[in-house]
């Protein structure tokens, strides 16, 4: 049984002090999925960079997990550009399997 496309454009990001890590999923009207990984400095240069990568691959959707305070520059830049679904990172802790920062943006999906 495959998964079902919510969203055809989409991003995870897994923020941090200095780094975000970026996951981009992008779904071809075929049902392929094609997935790209980025790391962002977390200056505003960087997310700024973020920003217009999201945005020149029509990213609709960012789902970001963050510790902290960290997620605020980057929701504070992405706000205006796309719907933003912030993850609580304690509730992710409860999910089966090993923690990487790919993981956490989004990178690997169990099937």
């Amino acid at each position: 049984m495959g998964m079902s496309v919510v969203y055809a454009r989409c991003a995870g990001l897994d923020v941090h002090k200095k780094t975000v890590v970026a996951c981009l999923l992008l779904t071809a009207a075929n049902g392929k999925a094609s997935r790209e990984v980025r790391t962002f400095a977390t200056t505003t240069v960087g997310l700024l960079a973020l920003a217009e990568w999201l945005a020149s691959q029509g990213v609709t959707h960012v789902a970001m997990e963050s510790t902290g305070i960290y997620w605020r520059p980057v929701f504070s830049i992405l706000e205006s550009r796309c719907e933003i679904i912030l993850v609580n990172a304690q509730h992710m802790k409860a999910v089966p399997g090993h923690k990487t920062e790919v993981k956490d943006s989004g990178a690997t999906r169990s099937a």
